[in-house]
Order: structure tokens, then C-alpha cells, then sequence
């Protein structure tokens, strides 16, 4: 029988099956023998090539934030620059929400990773800010956007003030204009819109007096 032309894993091929699961089971489907089960090997054979869990939660890491585009970061203005990388950001744990809990359960060193946050703190050093000020930036903005994200995953309005319009007329009359809007999507994204623009409205230092 000829030789097979590429081999049966990979290390890309197991971190694809278990993102398959996590999209799919949520944080239970990230383990070795699950993982193993759905390429139909023993849970050794992945040991060749995954020394262990944690690696292979930063391996699912990395495909999840392969679709974040840092790039605008470094050749957009500042302000353009972050619009772009957040709709960027959150467009790529929109399609896998499932991986949040996990991948906020351990840091990360993944170099992908490392190197968007390098542009990240080259474009705000260019517009001010100090080396002490990257970190809570940069995490105020993480923070916002995959709440954003974690906002999807439930029902689409968290809110109803059905019969009870007498007591609250005005909240009542925000929450017709719903009517108006995309049912899948009536507040989400117009939210993270908004939210967005608020913060990047403030997101150049304020000079010193």
C-alpha cells in the first residue's frame, strides 16, 4: 500500500477538530481524548504533536485571532486604525463565542497574539500614550468587545417592560422602536457601534495641565 501523501495529523488539523467542538460543546469539548475521538486516533497520537492541553487552547487561540487584522493599527490613523481592528476583533469570536470562557481561563504568550498587541502599542505610543497606559487600554477596549460578543450569545432584547408601560412610559417607548429594526440583531451591534465611538472618542491622552 503507497504511503499516504501528507500525514494523518497535524498540529493546524487538531487545533481545527477541537475548535469544531468548543464551537459546538463549549469549553467540555477541549480535551485530548474528545479532540482524539473526533480524528479517530488513540489520545497519544496527539502527544506527537501537542505536548499538552494548554498548548492546545492556545493553538485554538490562534485560529480564532488569526482573523483579528492588527494591520490597520499600524497604517491607519489612530482613530480609523481602532474602529477597524475592533470590528475586525469582534467579528472573529462573533463566529466562535463558544472559546471565550476557555481562552479567558489561561494567558496567553501565542506570537500571533503577542504581535497584534505589538501594533497595538506602537499605534498608542504614536498618539501619546506612556508604556504604564497600554495595558488598561488596551483591555478597556478588549473588555468592551468581547462583552459585545457575549451580548450576541443571548436573547436578542434582554429587557421587556411589556405591561408595565403606565410606570415606565419612556423605557417603554425606547423598546417599541425595536419594532423598526433587524429582529435577529435589534440592539447588539448598534450597540457596539455606539459604544465604540464613545470610546474612541476619548482614546487620545489628555494633555497634562
Amino acid at each position: 500500500m503507497p504511503r499516504p501523501t501528507q500525514p494523518k495529523l497535524s498540529r493546524d488539523a487538531i487545533a481545527r477538530a477541537a475548535l469544531a467542538l468548543i464551537d459546538r460543546d463549549g469549553s467540555q469539548g477541549a480535551s485530548i481524548r474528545r479532540v482524539a475521538d473526533r480524528l479517530k486516533v488513540h489520545p497519544t497520537s496527539l502527544y506527537n504533536h501537542v505536548p499538552n492541553l494548554a498548548a492546545l487552547v492556545e493553538d485554538v487561540r490562534a485560529l480564532v485571532s488569526a482573523r483579528i487584522d492588527s494591520s490597520y493599527l499600524r497604517e491607519r490613523e489612530w482613530e480609523e486604525g481602532l474602529l477597524l481592528w475592533a470590528r475586525s476583533y469582534r467579528d472573529a469570536f462573533r463566529r466562535h463565542p463558544k472559546t471565550i470562557p476557555l481562552l479567558m481561563s489561561q494567558s496567553s504568550s501565542a506570537p500571533l497574539l503577542m504581535s497584534q498587541y505589538e501594533d497595538f502599542a506602537i499605534a498608542a505610543e504614536r498618539v501619546g500614550w506612556s508604556s504604564d497606559d497600554i495595558l488598561p487600554l488596551l483591555t478597556a477596549f478588549e473588555s468592551f468587545i468581547i462583552g459585545s460578543v457575549l451580548d450576541m450569545t443571548g436573547p436578542s432584547v434582554m429587557f421587556d417592560p411589556s405591561g408595565q408601560e403606565q410606570d415606565v412610559p419612556r423605557f417603554a417607548a425606547a423598546y417599541a422602536t425595536l419594532s423598526s429594526h433587524d429582529p435577529a440583531d435589534p440592539v447588539a451591534t448598534r450597540a457596539f457601534e455606539l459604544g465604540l465611538s464613545l470610546l474612541i472618542a476619548g482614546a487620545r491622552p489628555r494633555p497634562s495641565a
